[in-house]
């Protein structure tokens, strides 16, 4: 047995973290970046997951509240008293134009003219426009995690080339192509791409389930602002 196969023999790693340990520079900083990636989309699902999860529990309030009061102006007065949320800044600004066009319209029994075309299309924007800013707040950190979910697998590609670059490297420097020489540097690339996976699986999976949770509720301050439209009708506001 030849002094370089010898050589390679005693550093042969025998776990991934000997792999890691032992690994050329150029693969220790993509494992970095890659670990700097995986710390981010993890702060980005903790703090999506939190932010849902209250969105949620204030839309169950706020539809509790508008399902008790009887007219539009009991579920303004106990809208006022619930915690900040997308629904009820989307009531309010539907209110708050509303009034804007008629003065003491949302007064019982207040005679008003109803809405022309062009006010009630207005009226429409308005509430589009709310629905908009809301979603783009609820989607905030989301393309952090579409990037991370599509970059990590081929930063890990890349560390995998480079370390078969290396390796083939290796075996000319030795000029030896036993497997015992050869195999440490294929399984130091390899790492680099298992690391990748292992970042951007749950990224795509949680991308995935926040956009639906986003889409859900961006479908729900839809409805609601139509059904804020059919309620002045059917009040006779519009």
């Amino acid at each position: 047995m030849t002094l370089p196969i010898l050589l390679a023999q005693l550093r042969m790693p025998t776990s991934p973290l000997d792999m890691v340990l032992g690994a050329s520079l150029s693969t220790k900083i993509v494992l970095a970046t890659l670990l700097l990636f995986s710390l981010l989309s993890v702060w980005i699902m903790w703090t999506k997951a939190r932010q849902f999860r209250k969105v949620r529990r204030l839309g169950d309030e706020f539809i509790g509240s508008m399902e008790r009061a009887q007219r539009l102006e009991d579920a303004y007065k106990a809208i006022l008293s619930l915690p900040e949320s997308p629904y009820g800044r989307v009531f309010r600004q539907g209110i708050n134009f509303f009034s804007e066009l008629r003065p003491g319209g949302l007064r019982e029994g207040a005679q008003v003219q109803g809405l022309s075309a062009a006010q009630l299309e207005a009226l429409r924007l308005v509430l589009e426009k709310e629905e908009a800013e809301e979603r783009d707040e609820l989607s905030r950190g989301l393309p952090w995690l579409a990037v991370v979910a599509s970059v990590s697998p081929l930063l890990g590609l890349l560390g995998t080339v480079i370390g078969v670059m290396n390796a083939f490297l290796g075996i000319t420097a030795t000029g030896s192509t036993n497997i015992g020489a050869v195999a440490p540097g294929v399984a130091e690339a390899l790492i680099t791409t298992v690391a990748g996976l292992f970042v951007a699986i749950p990224a795509v999976i949680a991308y995935n389930h926040f956009v639906s949770r986003l889409n859900l509720v961006s479908n729900e301050l839809e409805g609601f602002s139509s059904e804020f439209i059919g309620t002045l009708a059917r009040e006779g506001r519009v």
